[in-house]
């Protein structure tokens, strides 16, 4: 027999009351019948992460993996579309405001106290320099329950709360490069003509292209996370020049497209995401995240709740929050590259071996698996970049959303179509 959502809404928010007052067993019963819709992009929204909420929580979530502008339009312009919007914080910045999500109150999040410092104040340590760019606390508070506005501090409501983040860089392949690669200035290097990309994704894009363009000494930006005009069009001249020169083989979108580029070789040097090198890497294809002199471009995600969602359902999403930062998904996280927001959750769910090399930047003492049973490092291997706080703490940008946004999505379009 299946519910309706309407008929779901009456029962579940009795049963949630009726939980309240002590009888949670009415709530368990319940939640079986809960179907949550989720959707982002296929980052996070992996169908294991689905199965396991079935299993430990009860209730359904279903899935939908989209691409980042695919995401941002569906949260801005679908409310009534989705329950949980897993989203960039640079998504965040476009979509708050439209008042489509619901503030989260984090004294109902277990772990808040243990979610690393990157998404409360900035900073990993305290002496930690906050990145340019939308960096994940600058948009992760509100002011009250009914803000759509963004607070300056860490306030009792968040706008997401942070599940997934990463310090990105280039990918190589150093078999066929041959040399070594320490600069974002290589992705221009003619050197590599026609066997160069780069993502087709503006907010992530245009922030590879400044780190290019910084250190090949071009252009000295005031802050590369909220470029003035005038520093959009240096910036969109220098790519479409090499653009026309036929510096670049292909601009991907999907985590696919630059696997499949960078795997067949058609691609030597490119932007990329972590799991993807790990996807290169599994085909028994050398492929390397190489730490760069400049830094990391880094970005960061969450979980958002629709404003719709109450009762029940709502008591069900804070439910599968507080599961997703317990352990289990940051090991899974864990194990292909990403961290988890809240670290010390998942080394429970990580082997020693597993944590000292994906977390501590210890050399492997025997083969790393990816959750899939794919070995991604042999023994003895180590992380590219190294350890959590060599990565993370050598963050020069996040993905960003400027206050010239609209004017840089047109330059964007433009140099794509150059």
């Amino acid at each position: 027999m299946t519910i309706s959502r309407r008929q779901l809404l009456k029962t579940g928010t009795a049963a949630a009351a009726a939980s309240t007052l002590g009888a949670p067993m009415i709530w368990a019963q319940n939640i079986k019948d809960v179907t949550l819709r989720q959707f982002g992009t296929g980052v996070s929204n992996l169908n294991e992460v689905a199965q396991k909420v079935k299993e430990d929580l009860g209730f359904t979530l279903e899935m939908t993996a989209l691409d980042s502008d695919s995401v941002t339009q569906r949260a801005a312009t679908q409310p009534d579309s989705f329950d949980i919007a897993d989203i960039e914080y640079w998504i965040c910045k476009k979509v708050w405001p439209t008042g489509n999500l619901q503030a989260m109150d984090v004294s109902k999040i277990a772990n808040y106290d243990k979610i690393v410092g990157i998404f409360k104040d900035g900073k990993l340590t305290p002496e930690s320099v906050i990145a340019q760019g939308t960096a994940p606390h600058t948009v992760g508070f509100t002011t009250g329950p009914d803000g759509t506005d963004f607070a300056d501090e860490q306030t009792n409501w968040m706008t997401l709360i942070p599940t997934i983040y990463n310090a990105d860089t280039l990918g190589i392949r150093p078999d066929l490069i041959g040399r070594p690669i320490d600069t974002w200035a290589e992705l221009l290097n003619p050197e590599f003509k026609g066997k160069a990309s780069i993502l087709d994704i503006s907010s992530i894009g245009i922030m590879d292209m400044a780190m290019v363009c910084e250190a090949m000494g071009e252009i000295q930006y005031g802050d590369k996370g909220n470029m003035t005009r005038e520093e959009i069009d240096k910036t969109m001249a220098i790519f479409t020049e090499a653009k026309q020169n036929g510096q670049f083989r292909a601009f991907w979108k999907s985590f696919d497209e630059s696997v499949n580029l960078m795997a067949s070789g058609e691609v030597v040097i490119q932007s990329m995401w972590s799991p993807a090198i790990t996807a290169v890497k599994s085909k028994g294809i050398p492929c390397v995240y190489q730490p760069l002199k400049e830094g990391y471009r880094s970005w960061g995600g969450g979980i958002g709740l629709s404003k719709s969602l109450s009762g029940l359902e709502l008591d069900a999403a804070y439910e599968y929050i507080n599961w997703y930062l317990s352990g289990w998904v940051g090991g899974f996280l864990m194990r292909q590259g990403y961290y988890s927001a809240v670290p010390e959750t998942s080394k429970d769910h990580m082997s020693e071996n597993e944590w000292g090399y994906w977390f501590e930047g210890k050399e492997a003492a025997e083969p790393i698996t990816n959750p899939f049973g794919d070995v991604m490092a042999q023994a003895g291997e180590i992380r590219d970049g190294g350890s959590f706080e060599d990565r993370m703490g050598a963050v020069a940008c996040w993905n960003a959303v400027m206050d010239e946004n609209q004017y840089m999505v047109r330059k964007w379009n433009e140099f794509i179509a150059a």
